[in-house]
């Protein structure tokens, strides 16, 4: 009994297999024309290298989810990053790229990912008018780069990005400060001024501030007589 049904179970899984043809031949044990992980890295950056930026994501991505212990896996994920940055999508490249330092914390290409985290920010930066919120996480970047990895052929240029931003702050201090003055609140652009006194290196702006702190006690002194407020004498013992 047990040999006739074994045998009918037998005759089912051929004709299962004559049903289906090479699909489920496919499904079970892949197809030998089928691309090695190799291949379709190069296909990918073929891709990347002539500018089709969205197709070797998709390519990069078919990698990661196929052969994700595979070598091929971690360069695809850097350049998957590098294709978004590519691509202006500034916050979804940081956000991989700080993914790629979270699970990669030793790979040699970390000073390159910091740099990179630093650029996504530093190509989001508005005019001085605006908030300067991603200068700052701009330069916070670098910085830790710098920190981090004072040899890196990157450091060098996180430097120089760096004081780009702290040009940028220092300008955007100078100009709140120079806003708040032209509509006589004297008080307040000093505290702008002062502020960029004490938080900015010299990078231009320094001695603009200092003569546009004496302006806001010129001014203060026309308004108040001869006697200056208490908060102003109390502030600027320093300077």
């Amino acid at each position: 009994m047990r040999i006739k049904r074994s045998k009918w179970v037998l005759l089912g899984i051929c004709w299962l297999f004559l049903l289906s043809g090479c699909s489920l031949w496919h499904d079970l044990f892949g197809s030998e024309d089928e691309p090695t992980p190799a291949e379709i890295m190069s296909e990918g950056m073929e891709d990347f290298n002539e500018g089709r930026f969205e197709k070797s994501i998709e390519t990069f991505q078919k990698i990661k989810d196929r052969y994700p212990y595979s070598t091929f896996a971690i360069t695809a994920e850097l350049k998957m990053a590098d294709a978004l940055y590519e691509r202006g999508q500034y916050d979804e490249a940081r956000d991989e790229y700080v993914e790629f330092e979270k699970m990669h914390p030793r790979n040699k290409n970390i000073p390159y990912v910091l740099y990179q985290q630093g650029m996504c920010y530093f190509k989001k930066t508005v005019s001085i008018d605006r908030d300067q919120s991603n200068t700052l996480e701009a330069r916070e970047a670098f910085e830790r780069l710098i920190k981090r990895f004072r040899k890196s052929d990157h450091t060098e240029q996180a430097r120089r990005k760096v004081r780009e931003c702290y040009v940028k702050l220092a300008e955007h201090e100078l100009y709140v400060g120079d806003f708040y003055f032209k509509k006589g609140k004297y008080e307040t652009a000093m505290k702008r001024y002062l502020y960029l006194i004490a938080h900015y290196p010299d990078v231009g702006q320094y001695y603009r501030a200092l003569e546009s702190v004496k302006k806001c006690k010129d001014k203060i002194k026309e308004l108040n007589g001869a006697e200056e407020s208490s908060w102003l004498n109390g502030f600027l013992y320093d300077y």
